[in-house]
């Protein structure tokens, strides 16, 4: 629905073989993280191993799997969640960041027992940077 700010502009860290970008809700309702069907991560044109991806909501972070049956954390539309995985990105220069959402929206049914699904995508330049420990 919104995808072209599906990526927040000058996100990219790296911290060793991780890289990690900030990510806002395609959608205009906050959704609980158990709609948070999947994603996915690359950066010039190296896609992030699956099993490797790892999505911070809320100051928690998550597997995929932990997310599905998660009701109590919720994604607001005015909040950025950090999407990263295991990919070896030097810091400076441009690089080429994509990510994909899939999103289930509980509210719209479609179908006996199904409910709409959203798949979005989103593309930018933008300089790596290192991580700032906290």
């Amino acid at each position: 629905m919104i995808p072209d700010r599906i990526i927040e502009q000058g996100t990219l860290t790296i911290d060793g073989a991780r890289a990690a970008v900030e990510v806002r809700i395609p959608w205009y309702r906050a959704l609980p993280a158990s709609c948070i069907a999947g994603a996915t991560l690359a950066v010039d044109g190296v896609a992030a191993p699956a099993a490797s991806l790892r999505w911070e909501l809320n100051g928690r972070t998550f597997t995929f799997a932990e997310l599905a049956t998660n009701t109590e954390e919720w994604w607001f539309p005015l909040d950025s969640c950090v999407l990263s995985g295991d990919l070896p990105v030097t810091a400076g220069g441009d690089h080429e960041v994509s990510v994909g959402l899939t999103l289930y929206i509980p509210y719209i049914i479609i179908g006996d027992g199904e409910v709409l699904h959203i798949e979005e995508h989103d593309t930018k330049t933008m300089t790596a940077r290192e991580a700032v420990a906290a």
